[in-house]
């Protein structure tokens, strides 16, 4: 048997805060140990004396661990001590290294295992498969997936709605200020509804505006800006630091995570990423003619792999996938089974 700790801080002494943010922090333990409910035999929480809203306790029933011995307990009062704090300790049958996770502003009580969130990083050319399976992957895990392409492609949403014209290498250029104020101003928010990511630009939810072509070819001249590409790293790597996630993109493994344990690379020929991207296109009523979709993705593949700012590159510790002839299914399977060797 291995006892596991846990700690993590809310904002207010409410019901809702007191059970999201516990749940948030079980989960956390379960994913980053790959726990399953029949392993967990007790849970034991303890909670500030300001805390008095509701029992932590609460969140691991929310989660499912309705066989689980639970007790809930109140800690003694220390001057200067961490306040609204939920500390568990989580007692499992297993063999495996435990590991412990503190999060939010519980990160100082031991700084050594504040960052032990798991980190998975998917990169590969566009159309690879890389949104697809990362988010089928994060599903399976029950953890965030976070798809940093659609950050791009909001900044490339609102240069078009600024009016800058982009058609040329020299027209990024000459807008590089601009785009760049646009990435650090930029009013992103992502939500996650029924377990899909939503990305929101201040209230509006444009989701769906981001899948056009159009905006995509934006979204890959713009990330070709240092200043546009570190704005959106440094958001990203704020997101992983707060929470297990999947996230993928071209750069996640070399630059935005590069200590990320598990690292993915996805890839596929030009030719079956086309029919992928022309089949995506003709189901939401777009336009699509494969040729002239294979020659734009050949392009873009090329401009990715030869900028000067995080160029698209498999890491050396990566863990190659060509998808071309593998379903979904196949793919997200072979990724788990590599996670809990």
């Amino acid at each position: 048997m291995k006892a596991i700790r846990g700690a993590i801080t809310v904002k207010e002494n409410t019901a809702a805060e007191i059970l999201g943010q516990t749940e948030k922090l079980l989960t956390e333990i379960m994913v980053r140990n790959l726990l399953t409910e029949e392993e967990i035999v007790a849970v034991f929480f303890s909670a500030t004396k300001d805390l008095t809203a509701a029992y932590p306790a609460g969140a691991a029933r929310n989660l499912g661990l309705t066989q689980t011995a639970l007790a809930c307990y109140t800690e003694m009062e220390v001057e200067g001590s961490l306040r609204r704090c939920i500390r568990v300790l989580l007692l499992a049958e297993m063999k495996r290294r435990p590991y412990h996770v503190y999060l939010e502003e519980a990160k100082d009580l031991r700084p050594d295992w504040g960052n032990q969130t798991m980190k998975i990083a998917i990169d590969g050319p566009s159309g690879a498969g890389k949104s697809t399976i990362a988010r089928e992957l994060a599903g399976r895990l029950g953890i965030v997936y976070v798809d940093t392409g659609a950050m791009y492609r909001a900044v490339g949403l609102l240069s078009l709605r600024r009016g800058l014209v982009l058609e040329k290498d020299s027209d990024v250029e000459a807008y590089r200020q601009e785009l760049t104020e646009l990435a650090e101003n930029a009013p992103i928010i992502l939500k996650y509804e029924d377990g899909v990511q939503r990305l929101y630009l201040q209230d509006e939810d444009v989701s769906e505006q981001l899948r056009t072509q159009e905006v995509g070819e934006r979204a890959s001249k713009i990330s070709t800006i240092r200043e546009v590409r570190q704005a959106m790293v440094r958001l990203q790597q704020q997101i992983a630091d707060s929470q297990s996630v999947v996230m993928d993109g071209r750069d996640i493994g070399t630059v935005v995570l590069p200590e990320a344990e598990h690292k993915i690379f996805l890839t596929a020929s030009a030719e079956v990423r086309g029919q992928r991207r022309c089949r995506e296109l003709q189901e939401k009523g777009q336009t699509a003619e494969l040729e002239t979709i294979i020659a734009e993705i050949k392009e873009r593949d090329e401009r990715d792999r030869n900028r000067q700012e995080s160029p698209l590159r498999k890491a050396a510790d990566a863990f190659e996938i060509d998808t071309s002839d593998k379903s979904i299914d196949e793919v997200v399977t072979l990724i788990w089974e590599r996670i809990k060797a």
